[in-house]
């Protein structure tokens, strides 16, 4: 099955950095000069971004008191950003309740009933030929390629799966907010479709949301070396976790595992080194570029399969 031993917990360094002024406020929100971590409270509105209160007042004495990049907040500005261009806002874990929430209903619905989940995993034909009719994403059902990303049978793959999406999505929902989460949610959990239905037996049926999950892996690392925090942690976490992918004895498709991560590294460094000024395009192109990767991948398979 797909990452059933998806995963350890990840430490305490992958949540994002805490505000300068106030220690005990976490916030996704750097000054765009110094590029200091500050919350709702410290930031003040420039004309590009937002500035801590040091920058602030520095630019204003530099300006002789004016206005300009150390002007103080006017009414009917926009929201405050994160450091990837999304939206502070209130619950910064709600997108990643939610997915968590289609994984269980999916997860009851499968045992409620059995036969739901013939048609939610990842299978690319079955049966062998030259039995017809047959079924998989060979025969056009694609949309087992995402389907499969929120399906689990067995309790223990879907609690460790639900725990490292809960630990791994909600520091980066904040930091990248709910567009660009989702947006790399998706994509990693499709680039790890992608590669095992081009890669893994096509009439071994697989599931689970791994291949999202070492698509967040990937990202976090990626988010922390932009913060210059520690890597040491994660990457210990992900090494356990590659060691159970690839052990013998478990029934694993380790190549959910490698597109998901492969893609989640990708992703997560464009939208996180993504220059402010292009950042909609970078973030965008990066997405749309794994994207059709992906469908190549399918394309590929399908014809040696037909």
């Amino acid at each position: 099955m797909d990452g059933q031993a998806a995963g350890a917990s990840p430490h305490d360094a992958g949540t994002p950095p805490v505000c300068y002024r106030h220690p005990g406020r976490p916030t996704g929100v750097r000054c765009t000069r110094c590029e200091r971590p500050v919350c709702t409270d410290c930031m003040i509105d420039a004309s590009v971004g937002f500035q801590c209160p040091e920058c602030v007042h520095g630019g204003a004495s530099r300006s002789g008191g004016g206005g300009g990049r150390g002007s103080a907040p006017r009414a009917g500005d926009a929201r405050p950003r994160t450091l990837a261009g999304g939206t502070v806002v209130a619950d910064p874990r709600l997108l990643t309740k939610i997915l968590i929430g289609i994984d269980v209903a999916v997860f009851v619905a499968v045992h409620a009933w059995p036969s739901f989940l013939d048609a939610m995993v990842l299978i690319g034909r079955w049966p062998p030929q030259p039995f017809v009719p047959t079924e998989g994403v060979a025969e056009g059902e694609w949309y087992r390629l995402v389907t499969t990303v929120f399906t689990h049978q067995e309790i223990w793959h879907i609690a460790f799966n639900m725990l490292s999406l809960w630990w791994l999505g909600g520091p980066l929902e904040q930091v990248l907010g709910r567009v660009r989460y989702l947006a790399l949610y998706l994509v990693s959990g499709l680039a790890g479709s992608a590669l095992t239905y081009l890669l893994a037996s096509p009439t071994t049926a697989t599931l689970g949301a791994s291949g999202a999950v070492f698509g967040l892996f990937g990202a976090t690392a990626v988010l922390m070396r932009r913060l210059n925090q520690d890597l040491r942690p994660v990457i210990a976490l992900l090494v356990i976790n590659l060691v159970f992918t690839f052990s013998p004895g478990f029934d694993i498709a380790w190549q959910a595992h490698i597109g998901g991560l492969v893609a989640g590294l990708v992703v997560g460094y464009g939208m996180v080194h993504a220059p402010r000024e292009r950042r909609t395009l970078v973030q965008s192109g990066t997405c749309a570029l794994v994207l059709v990767l992906c469908v190549g991948l399918t394309l590929l398979r399908t014809a040696q399969l037909t």
